[in-house]
């Protein structure tokens, strides 16, 4: 598993104008996520348990927007498995590509999730979409999210996590406040806080659980929970 390892840099990334996922995101990009998502080595276990639990043999797992391929790489060695990594950041595709360019059971295909899933030729047990889909445009999600339901096998899984919404706006500034002081005790000073959230306006849009919930049920998921919520992140797990 040591080849699976990528790099690790600190992230002093002080964005200058609309984000990016560019060479200095990428090369910080595992030390960003544990500094600004809430318990995530938690949630990135959480998924990946469950993950496990719905991979059957000779299937396909597919990780939409998967960066640097960190869960797939949780997911290896898994036998009789294929996986594909979908990601549009050229530097995150290649970053991918070269950690994984050693196993012929993973492929990594440069993809916007704007033009659909791709079609498979195997069964596909698993989906991952982790705080990918926010980063779309609110017109493309339903209908992104039906194609991964039509996807999935029968019995197959798909693992969604997103930052979300507060359900009033009195609620969400409250929930954005802690979150924003969570972000500080992790070392991040105001002025570099207040850049990435300017930087991420119009790029990563978030919607309320309960809408996310509703596009789930509304693509054909019958069994839909939630598995895990800090504030104004949430993680969710719908079965076909």
């Amino acid at each position: 598993m040591e080849a699976l390892t990528g790099k690790r840099e600190y992230d002093s990334v002080e964005p200058e104008g609309a984000w990016e996922f560019n060479e200095s995101v990428t090369s910080c990009f595992d030390n960003m996520l544990e500094r600004s998502i809430p318990q995530y080595p938690v949630m990135r276990q959480a998924c990946t348990s469950l993950a496990k639990k719905f991979i059957k043999e000779r299937t396909r797992v597919i990780d939409l927007g998967c960066s640097r391929g960190e869960a797939i790489a949780d997911l290896i060695p898994t036998s009789s498995t294929s996986f594909l990594g979908l990601e549009v950041s050229e530097p995150m595709l290649k970053a991918s590509s070269d950690r994984f360019h050693h196993l012929p059971y993973v492929e990594i295909k440069k993809h916007d999730l704007r033009n659909g899933i791709p079609i498979q030729d195997s069964p596909v047990s698993v989906i991952l979409s982790i705080l990918t889909i926010q980063f779309t445009p609110i017109e493309y999600r339903h209908r992104i999210i039906k194609e991964i339901y039509d996807t999935l096998s029968p019995g197959g899984a798909f693992i969604f996590v997103e930052k979300v919404l507060g359900n009033t706006d009195a609620l969400n500034d409250c929930m954005v406040s802690l979150y924003y002081s969570l972000k500080g005790q992790n070392g991040y000073t105001n002025e570099q806080i207040e850049r990435k959230r300017l930087s991420l306006e119009g790029s990563l849009v978030p919607i309320t659980a309960r809408w996310n919930e509703d596009l789930l049920k509304q693509s054909g998921f019958k069994e839909v929970d939630c598995f895990w919520r800090w504030m104004n992140f949430a993680g969710w797990i719908a079965i076909k």
